[in-house]
């Protein structure tokens, strides 16, 4: 048996807190996968390095919506996986180095898998125990598998197979011929648009009635209709079997239940299959159980607004866990917030002496107000606080607009592109509750929207109490603020 002072496990954003104020621990990081966690290998940071590029392509292919005649002669797959590649892997291996080398004496990795036995206890997969006083669990997620028959789960992400998540399509050596894409969130749609971008036949699966069901239900029928225009989707409907045949996988479909009657092929033939069908929190593998810790309905550890570990509703003393394994936004801005609070509030802890002996009042506390989140598919989505849906069940007087983005001298000048900003404010206290945008740039334009509700802006007052440059594309958000009715003074 080894103890350590601190113990972390993962080393996504969990990797950022720990920095001088930590040097005089002895402190192990268990780590079976890469250092980085899923946004650097797997998730935010390369999929937009393919993104843009498939923006570009996509752009080119439809330049003469435009009056411009350009053409698309295809991706070099090969070479657009090493640019990208090369740097990821280069960042990955540089993180582990530096905290595996002597720069860091005081830190041992431990590049297994660990399970728990005990509330500060776990078990490496070699069969080695280790202690430690104080626990940091940053573990993440992974992608959901959903069973159906001829689909064997553990061969799936595996060499030869061609059935993929998030985790390695973007690694594939060639680029699909026909790809199946199993789900409508935000990773099914953002691979959609770039495998279709650069060629592929892309076939869309979705259980649900929408296409990312799960944002303002008004902005998620635009960009399903949008979407649907240049797309291969297939909604109320999911896999009942895969067939393989030399190298070729047949899907089969069932309706979901979700939409009625609906008209779906018998079946669908495909090259490739990527299954995007949400990801769960890695508390299962974890056996947190064992520990005794709390954990909620989605699998989540349960945490207390300081992102202390709860076990029968109170806090495990100097145990500490961020990002989605615990997290009710799987976001990676969201996961390095908490990371900030855990860091601030170990240091705290320790300086206090025992685990759990820091004052209450000592304790910074995690901010979830104002979480915004971006689809970087095509057309973009963004979107921040309520929704319409949300804001009524909640019991604010709602006041909504909508404004399209042709309405706009930009919107215009893309030769009137679809695309909405529609924004919920409190009709009496003039706050935004929510705002959600479909189309060009979207997650870029919303942040004054962000900005606004994260300082308790009123609507009127951004609307009315700066300069909106003209004839920017931010000018959608403007006339949708001024359109909001609120109540007289």
């Amino acid at each position: 048996m080894t103890h350590f002072d601190l113990l972390l496990i993962g080393t996504g954003s969990g990797n950022m807190f720990l920095d001088d104020r930590f040097s005089g621990l002895k402190v192990a990081i268990a780590e079976e996968w890469h250092f980085g966690g899923t946004c650097l290998n797997v998730g935010c940071i390369p999929t937009k390095m393919f993104v843009y590029p498939a923006t570009i392509a996509e752009d080119a292919a439809d330049a003469s919506r435009y009056n411009v005649s350009t053409t698309y002669g295809g991706v070099d797959w090969s070479a657009l996986q090493k640019r990208i590649f090369d740097r990821i892997d280069a960042i990955e291996s540089g993180g582990r180095e530096y905290r595996s080398g002597d720069r860091q004496p005081n830190i041992t990795v431990v590049p297994e898998h660990v399970h728990f036995t005990g509330e500060k206890t776990v078990v490496t997969a070699s069969g080695e125990e280790i202690t430690a006083d104080r626990i940091v669990i940053a573990a993440g997620a992974s992608p959901v598998i959903p069973s159906a028959e001829g689909l064997d789960p553990a061969l799936v992400d595996t060499e030869g197979y061609p059935v993929f998540t998030s985790n390695t399509i973007m690694r594939r050596p060639e680029l699909p011929a026909r790809l199946v894409i199993i789900g409508s969130g935000i990773i099914a749609m953002e691979f959609a648009h770039v495998f279709s971008s650069f060629g592929t036949e892309v076939t869309v699966v979705a259980r649900g009635p929408r296409l990312l069901g799960n944002i303002d239900e008004q902005v998620s029928r635009e960009f399903t209709e949008i979407f649907e225009a240049s797309h291969t989707v297939h909604r109320g409907a999911e896999v009942s079997a895969y067939d393989f045949d030399a190298g070729q996988i047949t899907v089969t479909l069932k309706p979901s239940g979700r939409l009625g009657e609906v008209d779906l092929p018998d079946e669908i033939d495909a090259d490739a299959v990527l299954i995007a069908t949400g990801r769960t929190p890695n508390t299962q593998g974890l056996r947190v159980e064992a520990a005794g810790f709390d954990v909620l309905d989605d699998r989540r550890l349960a945490v207390d607004e300081h992102q202390r570990v709860l076990s029968g509703g109170h806090p495990v003393p100097g145990v500490f866990a961020l990002g989605d394994i615990s997290s009710p936004h799987q976001l990676k801005h969201v996961a390095n917030h908490e990371a900030k609070i855990v860091g601030d509030n170990l240091a705290a802890d320790v300086a206090a002496g025992g685990p759990g002996t820091a004052a209450e009042a000592a304790l910074a506390t995690v901010n979830h107000h104002a979480v915004p989140g971006a689809v970087f598919s095509s057309p973009q989505v963004a979107y921040v606080g309520m929704t319409e849906e949300q804001a009524l069940a909640a019991g604010h007087d709602v006041t909504v607009k909508v404004q399209k983005f042709s309405d706009v001298a930009y919107g215009w000048a893309m030769a009137d592109d679809p695309g909405i900003v529609k924004i919920i404010a409190d009709r009496k206290s003039r706050h935004i509750l929510g705002a959600h945008i479909v189309g060009h740039e979207a997650s870029m334009i919303v942040q004054p929207l962000i900005q606004a509700m994260a300082f308790g802006q009123r609507a009127d007052e951004v609307a009315a109490g700066q300069y909106w440059i003209h004839p920017a594309l931010p000018e959608v958000i403007e006339n949708a603020l001024l359109g909001l009715e609120f109540d007289a003074n």
